[in-house]
């Protein structure tokens, strides 16, 4: 069932709960939350649970919303039809339930991290033709985001372990420097908060595979690439680096692969 026809209201939301062409923070009623979140598990028990996806639970220990059901709630509205939402208005979507809430990133979280099929029109991803920059889409509740590997997001690193990595870099991100707690050196005006960062995002959280990363550095890197332990980039993660390349230096790297990868010649000479 279409959510918009859950609510009855045609194809589309209104133009009066379009907050992309009125700038209207979106409101949505506790009953269709919790319709929407029923229509969101329903799907993701029928189609998604089997390909690794995680659903979020809809409110805490507390009663209040999680952000992260907030979020594909917002992003769900008008299903099959969803429009791109931007980053601003999901997050004024989000303060209305958490008003603290600041620079929210549970999309890009909902979809590399939790296998939601979420594209980024920042990212490029596949299906993002029609998503500007700075905004996301949710295109499917059957398939999961393309490329995702559940057990990569396997957090193996205990609170201990944890600690005692943060305090072997001085409470510092591996990448920037900046301390834990303090204004972050690359933007003083934000509080410097670390994150358990991959060092190759192919594989799990897992001692060694572990470095401490602030919100920035975490979300620049958005899986594209593969870090040392001291938050060097040694290698590429996503090959969707290469397609942003300059088309010269494309052609270098393909010409370098095909010289690796061609299988040899029949005649099993050399090539050039």
């Amino acid at each position: 069932m279409a959510l918009a026809t859950l609510f009855g209201i045609g194809a589309r939301l209104s133009s009066a709960a379009e907050s992309s062409a009125t700038s209207v923070v979106l409101r949505l009623s506790d009953a269709q939350i919790q319709q929407t979140y029923d229509l969101l598990a329903d799907r993701h028990a029928r189609c998604l649970a089997t390909q690794g996806d995680k659903l979020p639970q809809l409110r805490r220990a507390d009663g209040r919303y999680t952000q992260a059901a907030l979020t594909l709630v917002r992003l769900a509205q008008g299903y099959p039809d969803a429009e791109p939402v931007t980053k601003t208005e999901l997050t004024d979507f989000i303060r209305r339930y958490h008003p603290q809430a600041n620079d929210v990133q549970q999309a890009r979280h909902l979809a590399a991290q939790q296998g939601w099929y979420i594209v980024s029109g920042t990212r490029n991803d596949d299906g993002a033709a029609d998503v500007p920059a700075g905004a996301y889409k949710l295109v499917s509740l059957e398939n999961a985001y393309p490329g995702y590997r559940p057990n990569r997001r396997m957090d193996e690193l205990g609170n201990d372990d944890w600690e005692r990595l943060k305090a072997s870099y001085g409470y510092r991100c591996a990448c920037c420097g900046s301390k834990d707690g303090e204004p972050n050196l690359r933007w003083p005006e934000t509080m410097t908060r670390l994150q358990k960062g991959h060092m190759d995002p192919a594989k799990p959280l897992a001692p060694g595979n572990v470095i401490p990363q602030c919100e920035a550095c975490n979300e620049a890197a958005r899986d594209f690439w593969i870090f040392d332990e001291r938050g060097r980039v040694v290698g590429i993660a996503d090959p969707a680096v290469v397609e942003r390349c300059p088309e010269e230096l494309q052609r270098c790297i393909y010409e370098r692969l095909e010289k690796r990868f061609a299988p040899p010649p029949a005649d099993g000479r050399k090539g050039n």
